[in-house]
């Protein structure tokens, strides 16, 4: 018999991420990109500078950051049980909590990540807000989502959910896209001067990805903030 499908689900429904979170480590399979993504996230992050250094995850999914990660206590929050569990057992210090109400004091971390989750998220000044709050002065923040475009509906929705290394149908609602300006002023509100540029797959690599004959994909930085872009910052304050 043929392997039973992921049922159908909403779009951007949490419940996806159980469905399909045997796959999290198949780098050919639906989270393939997320792949990419955590390796350029993690050029963003600053060599630990003390032996208790503390680096939180927020929306870790299946732990994909966790190899690039060194000399950092990693803590990763989800709401995905499921995912969560896949995330622990690759050395992630596993948390259920939401992103808009961290279970964390506050100036506890020295770095906080928020990879491809802004996206996701009904409260975006929330999960900023709360991003930053447990970052402590001094502290990196490093993120990336998507920009509220028409080009990035039709890249990674239209087209991107039906192609190889694309996100799973229904993954994202572009209703919850984020524009650059308005995650630049949520961050400075909470103490943050976020620097963004874009993202895109290498292009030479990713059309052999394509045609099978590479697994993985480097992404690389562009000007154009017109799709996925990222935001590295440091808390003000004194260190």
């Amino acid at each position: 018999m043929p392997p039973e499908l992921p049922p159908r689900r909403a779009r951007n429904d949490l419940r996806q991420y159980d469905d399909l979170a045997d796959r999290w480590w198949d780098p050919d399979g639906p989270f393939s990109s997320l792949h990419w993504l955590a390796r350029a996230r993690a050029r963003l992050i600053p060599v630990a500078t003390t032996p208790d250094a503390r680096l939180l995850d927020v929306g870790c999914g299946g732990g994909l950051l966790a190899p690039h990660v060194t000399g950092y206590h990693h803590v990763g929050v989800d709401l995905s049980d499921a995912g969560l569990a896949v995330a622990a057992d690759h050395g992630v210090d596993a948390v259920r909590a939401d992103a808009a109400d961290l279970p964390f004091d506050d100036a506890s971390f020295d770095v906080v990540v928020a990879g491809e989750i802004l996206e996701h998220v009904s409260d975006l000044d929330g999960t900023v807000a709360e991003a930053l709050r447990v970052l402590r002065p001094g502290g990196t923040f490093v993120c990336d989502t998507i920009n509220a475009t028409a080009f990035a509906r039709l890249s990674l929705v239209t087209i991107g959910e039906r192609v190889r290394g694309g996100p799973p149908p229904a993954c994202h609602d572009p209703a919850l896209f984020v524009p650059p300006a308005r995650l630049q002023e949520l961050c400075a509100a909470g103490g943050v001067d976020l620097h963004v540029h874009g993202l895109r797959p290498a292009a030479a690599q990713f059309v052999a990805f394509l045609l099978r004959r590479r697994s993985s994909v480097e992404m690389v930085r562009t000007r154009s903030l017109a799709a996925v872009y990222q935001g590295v910052g440091v808390k003000r304050g004194p260190a």
